[in-house]
């Protein structure tokens, strides 16, 4: 279990941003690896402490640890099934599902823009890892899954104050969020310590919410996966993400595909391979094979005398385009002879047979191959 954040940096929960620069800035210096050379201990003690500044010290990020604890900022360790790709269920607990939850997922605050003076803030950017098989691929599909979220609380209506009382501007930075100080010629702006950012105070805090003006919750929603989704593309569901603070919009909700391997065919783009064992006769002599597809059956001519390798393509049976409509890639059939095993006495006459009157024209490869061993130990002996 992660230690607690104020408890890594030596400081109490009421400490403002000064106090809390103050105790990094003291622990860093003491345990910066340069300071202490091969010392795994306190190279390890100087990322926790990184680790717990670079949430204290960000009024957002401080907010949610204060309220959700670790669980809330992705620390608590790996998350539930439901968030880890896998839609049947939830796996590790409510809890751990959104860990990965809070804040923009893709390199930044969920809430985009800056707060107004009502503490208005749009919700959080979510993801959600959706597993597909290759068949969904060639087809697409509709598919339900279950997520957890967080909504506007219906007690308080997202105000976060009970009943009969309300949010009141702060006095500190008198509900504009910021306060500023003079430094030289430079005016530099910081996120009010009093309200942390918000401009307002709840003094009377909901009890359904804490004071949070969300809760959380679950829902279920159908997403439509288009034929021809690749690993790593995105579904964006606009307001499907969390509940925006203070009435401003919701966050979205980022479907991200990843494809499961087949056990018969590998995917390359659009195209498709398919390894097809045939036998020592039939590369021999060849004739028609059949092969699977992913739309059901289809045969191709193995040319007399084909080779472990060969690669024959059937045009139009592999995966649809994702932008190009009725447009389709190739499924490309690699042939491997395979030797025979556990013959028989009478198989084993005939492989002799075969041997035995065998020539370099019905074995090019080998005769050609041993004339340069030949040629290669007759100059390597002169």
């Amino acid at each position: 279990m992660p230690r607690d954040l104020y408890e890594v940096l030596g400081i109490g929960r009421d400490a403002q941003e000064a106090d809390i620069k103050k105790a990094y800035r003291k622990l860093a210096m003491e345990l910066h690896p340069d300071r202490n050379p091969n010392d795994k201990s306190a190279e390890a003690k100087f990322k926790e402490v990184n680790s717990a500044y670079e949430v204290l010290k960000d009024p957002k990020k401080r907010a949610i640890y204060d309220q959700y604890g670790h669980a809330g900022l992705g620390q608590g360790g790996p998350g539930g099934g439901g968030f880890s790709g896998d839609p049947s269920g939830f796996g590790g607990g409510f809890g751990d599902i959104f860990e990965e939850f809070f804040g923009d997922i893709f390199g930044g605050g969920g809430g985009r823009g800056p707060r107004g003076s009502s503490g208005a803030q749009r919700g959080e950017d979510f993801r959600y890892d959706l597993t597909v098989t290759l068949e969904t691929v060639m087809n697409g599909s509709e598919e339900r899954i279950r997520i957890p979220t967080i909504v506007v609380c219906t007690t308080c209506g997202g105000s976060g104050a009970k009943a009969g009382s309300g949010p009141e501007n702060c006095t500190m930075c008198g509900g504009a969020g910021q306060v500023r100080t003079q430094q030289g010629f430079f005016s530099v702006a910081r996120p009010c310590p009093t309200c942390r950012g918000q401009g307002r105070i709840i003094r009377n805090p909901c009890t359904g919410c804490q004071g949070q003006g969300r809760v959380r919750s679950e829902k279920t929603l159908t997403v439509k996966i288009p034929a021809g989704v690749d690993t790593g593309n995105r579904i964006r569901l606009t307001g499907e993400g969390g509940a925006g603070l203070r009435g401003a919009t919701n966050g979205d909700l980022f479907i991200v595909i990843e494809v499961a391997p087949h056990p018969m065919f590998e995917r390359y783009d659009s195209d498709l391979l398919c390894h097809v064992p045939i036998t020592f006769a039939q590369a021999a002599l060849g004739g028609r094979l059949e092969v699977p597809t992913l739309s059901g059956r289809a045969r191709v001519t193995l040319p007399v005398g084909t080779q472990t390798g060969r690669r024959l393509a059937l045009r139009g049976k592999g995966l649809p385009h994702l932008n190009r409509p009725g447009v389709f890639g190739d499924l490309i059939v690699e042939v491997r002879v395979e030797t025979p095993v556990n013959l028989s006495k009478r198989q084993k006459e005939l492989l002799e047979e075969f041997a035995a009157c065998s020539d370099s024209e019905s074995q090019p490869e080998s005769n050609s191959f041993m004339s340069k061993v030949k040629d290669f130990l007759e100059k390597m002996s002169s």
